[in-house]
């Protein structure tokens, strides 16, 4: 078409569109939409039965020793990027579908620096634009794992501009963020119809988008029936960059926030706020730089990926890789990035830990005895004997069987054991009786303040408004170590009262509902 080849599917508007018009320039008529149909069916039956099978891709692609990105245009050019450069290209041998509401990227600039782009996202730490900017190289990247892109921060801290920012230089859509989706179906279409998808404004992260996230940040896929049919059955398979923003900390489950880069960004004064147009006017001078000094940054991750040694592995350990074969093209010491990522995981194992009653107590416990061994209904017991002598009760939110203790402490034992509290399960005696062994194993962090020094220091004290978003399980409002109610202080002592102290008359009902 036009001297340029297009990739359009068979059930696409585009391709009806396209044979409606050759049909009326041939005959001077309009088709019957019988005929249409028709066509179309003709051409999928020898498309299934005759034709060579090609994959096809949306944005980014890699062939042989080549990407190559889509930049969107009428004519339908592409970069390629090569472990030598890369430069612009009319043609490239793998196909590229469209999807409606995307957008063009800018044609690509040389002699660009990164630093340009600090300006228009509104971090406050180096350590947060090195993450931003990490986002971003890992999102060229044609294939997973991808990082998922947090961005905190209250009301008037340029969240939302900053979302649209970074996706403009990578993927730019009609519709840059979205609401949250309904369900895992809304978001694994929203990922096949885009190559990064941002969801603007959340309150909160149920269970179940969290684990979908996980999915589509890793790899995993989805199926379900398809529509208008009894046995049919449509699966989605996709890896995606995302972008969450929210005023609270949207990831709070340990396997989601693996695979977040937390922001926390800070409220813009008065005096240096800007209008929007103009924010966007003096972006749309400098993009074409920063893409530019991006793909600068996708050949060098090419050209040095084989020689990377990471001295550990972390979570994430492709992207990690990734990153750090390519940041020298920004201007970076060699190991900025891996210094500002080891941060951003240490911070969240403590944000999980925060983000569950569960896990303050259990945290406090290790920290007072030092080491506590016995079943999951010993240590249900003896949390409950604790909150119960300081005057709580059922008030503060624990699990409500031993089975569903068992089940929340595996979950949190990887952030327990990070900040420094060990926890064993393990079968003892003939009878295969089921422990539970909680032990410090050495300084046990307690807030994210003494994590580091770069971004807004909170601790557990001030978590007491971020806690029970529904669906959570058992985070629900609760008291942090330190809360204080009625007079009473809640302290480690006071949860960790053995539970031989009880009274007589005290019995166990945890037979009935709890």
């Amino acid at each position: 078409m036009a001297g340029h080849r297009e990739t359009h599917s068979l059930k696409s508007d585009g391709l009806r569109d396209w044979l409606t018009r050759r049909y009326y320039e041939r005959y001077r008529s309009p088709a019957h939409p019988n005929a249409i149909k028709t066509a179309v069916d003709t051409l999928a039956a020898r498309a299934r039965f005759e034709g060579q099978e090609h994959p096809v891709f949306l944005r980014i692609a890699e062939h042989g020793d080549a990407i190559y990105v889509d930049l969107g245009s009428d004519t339908w050019n592409v970069v390629e990027v090569t472990a030598a450069g890369w430069r612009v290209a009319d043609s490239c041998p793998v196909r590229f579908r469209r999807s409606r509401g995307m957008s063009p990227l800018p044609m690509p600039e040389r002699e660009g620096s990164i630093d340009e782009l600090r300006p228009f996202v509104n971090v406050d730490t180096d350590d947060d634009f090195v993450l931003l900017v990490a986002w971003l190289l890992g999102a060229l990247r044609p294939r997973g794992p991808y990082p998922i892109l947090e961005i905190n921060g209250g009301q008037g801290s340029a969240k939302t501009t900053a979302a649209r920012i970074v996706r403009a230089l990578v993927d730019p859509s009609t519709s840059p963020v979205r609401a949250e989706p309904r369900d895992t179906r809304d978001l694994m279409i929203a990922a096949t119809n885009c190559h990064c998808v941002a969801f603007d404004n959340l309150s909160y992260v149920p269970t179940w988008l969290s684990d979908a996230l996980c999915r589509l940040s890793t790899g995993g896929g989805f199926a379900t029936r398809a529509l208008y049919t009894d046995a049919g059955e449509q699966t989605f398979e996709v890896q995606r960059p995302v972008i969450l923003t929210g005023i609270e900390d949207l990831a709070t489950r340990g396997d989601l926030l693996d695979r977040v880069l937390a922001l926390t960004l800070p409220a813009v004064s008065a005096r240096a706020r800007r209008p929007e147009a103009d924010v966007w006017r003096d972006f749309d001078t400098v993009k074409v730089r920063l893409l530019g000094v991006l793909l600068d940054a996708v050949s060098a991750s090419m050209r040095n990926l084989n020689t990377v040694d990471l001295p550990e592995l972390p979570r994430m350990a492709d992207f990690a890789q990734w990153v750090t074969a390519g940041e020298s093209a920004f201007g970076w010491e060699p190991g900025t990035f891996l210094a500002a990522y080891e941060l951003n995981r240490a911070q969240a194992h403590v944000v999980a830990i925060e983000a569950s009653s569960l896990g303050l107590y259990i945290r406090d416990l290790a920290r007072d005895r030092g080491e506590w061994s016995g079943t999951a209904t010993e240590l249900l017991d003896t949390l409950e004997h604790g909150l119960e002598f300081a005057g709580f009760g059922r008030r503060v939110s624990l699990p409500r069987s031993p089975n569903r203790l068992s089940a929340d402490l595996r979950r949190l034992a990887p952030n327990l054991m990070a900040v420094g509290v060990e926890i064993t399960f393990a079968r003892v005696g003939r009878d295969g009786v089921r422990t539970i062994t909680i032990r410090s194993a050495g300084n046990i962090v307690s807030s994210v303040s003494t994590v580091g020094t770069t971004g807004e220091s909170w601790s557990a004290d001030s978590r007491d408004e971020r806690q029970g978003q529904p669906g959570e399980g058992s985070s629900l409002p609760s008291p942090p170590s330190g809360a204080l109610d009625g007079g009473t202080l809640v302290t480690a002592s006071a949860i960790t009262t053995p539970v031989a102290a009880r009274s007589g008359e005290e019995t166990d009902d945890r037979s009935g509902p709890r």
